[in-house]
């Protein structure tokens, strides 16, 4: 599997002269995972950030009365993991799993911080990552407090249309914190 998709993501934020790329690449472990595949189960120490290469994968949360509430998603060239939990080594609060077979690249928490020790400008990647990720996840919580459910959904399908395409009305629903037969009639006024 090619490993461009990575490298233009990185080339973003910062420069790798032809050493830096070689490690950056010797420290990423590739998986292939089927459809439904749970790649971190709640519980489990979240020991990964994962680059999603080829595929769609969504971060969900699941109450004691076994709700799902999709915390994230991510599509082709996005980063992926159970933040909290993996800064600080401890057990997951969040469920990640693949919506169709996908190619992950793994980059472990050890090898995360050896790359900062060895190329100290990935914190610098990294920090835009988690910036822009803190950023949209505020937006967010402010758009859930302050904007009815419609437009929450519109302004979803405008900001994310390649995600809308690939996942399931329910799961949409989930990420709105709504019902399905709620978004149902949100569409059926849109149409």
């Amino acid at each position: 599997m090619t490993k461009n998709l990575i490298l233009k993501n990185v080339a973003k934020h910062i420069s790798l002269d032809e050493n830096e790329t070689s490690y950056f690449l010797s420290i990423l472990k590739e998986k292939k995972y089927p459809k439904k595949s749970i790649i971190l189960k709640e519980g489990e120490t979240c020991s990964a950030i994962n680059f999603v290469q080829s595929g769609t994968l969504r971060a969900f949360y699941r109450s004691a009365e076994g709700k799902e509430s999709t915390i994230m998603f991510a599509i082709a060239d996005w980063w992926i993991t159970d933040i909290a939990c993996f800064i600080n080594q401890q057990p997951a609060i969040l469920n990640i799993e693949t919506i169709e077979e996908s190619v992950i690249f793994h980059l472990r928490k050890e090898d995360l911080d050896d790359l900062y020790l060895k190329i100290p400008k990935f914190e610098r990647f990294f920090r835009i990552i988690m910036q822009n990720a803190y950023i949209r996840e505020q937006l967010r919580v402010i758009q859930n407090l302050s904007l009815s459910a419609e437009h929450r959904y519109y302004i979803f399908l405008e900001k994310y249309p390649q995600v809308a395409k690939q996942v399931t009305q329910k799961q949409i629903a989930s990420y709105l914190g709504i019902t399905p037969e709620f978004l149902s009639m949100i569409r059926a006024i849109k149409k």
